[in-house]
């Protein structure tokens, strides 16, 4: 995800007219978690960020494990905001956190604070296998709209599932939003429930004429889709997921 895309969000989420202020409330807040993270999750954290933001995550400051209410009031302080304020912000970056970093890292950041931190990671928290968090954060992640966010959802999802086995078809169905279902069994029904070989560059092609775009727009696509796909599914299904793609696909989810 690009450091514009990271921003429209907040942009978003905290209802300003302006990127400006957006950017300030990231500053704000990344200064304040460079101060509530251990050092070894930031590192890992900056190497998933665009490198304009990763440098707000300073490794320089040390560890102090304030509370939430402690979390607000230096955020406030920071850009210069009262409380209320500052706790959209807070919301806001969790949010756009929760759709930049790989859902592992993200999990590990919300563990590593106290439980009175839930309000404030609460959205970004909501389960991405009901239909309209799905779509949300395909949109978020791939810079659509939520009914583009459909049809390209649809799209890669048809793909993979004429890739993948049918038992891990069925597997899918089982966990991802029903109104996905469709896509997936007309994938499965063009291999006949077998999978069909194909090179990451004839995934791609196959989404880029389903979804009516370039290949290169493809790969973010299919990338924001499969994000989305690890957000919704058990740890276990996903494992058991890439067991079936080569290497090439892996990275893709990686993206």
């Amino acid at each position: 995800m690009n450091e514009d895309r990271f921003i429209a969000m907040v942009q978003r989420e905290i209802d300003v007219p302006d990127g400006a202020t957006a950017r300030k409330a990231v500053r704000a807040v990344f200064e304040t978690f460079a101060e509530r993270l251990t050092g070894g999750l930031i590192k890992t954290v900056r190497g998933q960020l665009p490198e304009e933001l990763a440098r707000e995550l300073s490794l320089q400051r040390p560890h102090q494990p304030f509370d939430a209410d402690e979390f607000v009031r230096r955020i406030a302080r920071r850009a210069g905001v009262d409380l209320g304020t500052a706790e959209k912000y807070a919301k806001a970056a969790f949010l756009a956190l929760s759709r930049a970093l790989e859902p592992e890292i993200f999990r590990a950041v919300v563990a590593e604070l106290a439980t009175d931190y839930g309000p404030l990671t609460e959205k970004a928290r909501r389960p991405a296998n009901q239909s309209r968090e799905f779509q949300r954060r395909v949109a978020d992640r791939a810079g659509l709209g939520e009914e583009r966010a459909l049809a390209v959802s649809e799209a890669v999802l048809e793909t993979l599932a004429e890739r993948i086995a049918g038992g891990e078809v069925d597997d899918l169905v089982e966990e991802l939003p029903g109104d996905l279902r469709p896509a997936l069994e007309r994938g499965r029904a063009r291999s006949g429930g077998q999978g069909r070989k194909m090179s990451l560059e004839e995934f791609l092609d196959l989404v880029a004429e389903r979804a009516d775009v370039t290949p290169g727009v493809a790969r973010r696509y299919g990338a924001a889709v499969l994000a989305t796909v690890h957000d919704a599914v058990t740890e276990k299904e996903f494992l058991e997921l890439l067991s079936e793609l080569p290497k090439s696909y892996v990275e893709l989810t990686h993206a």
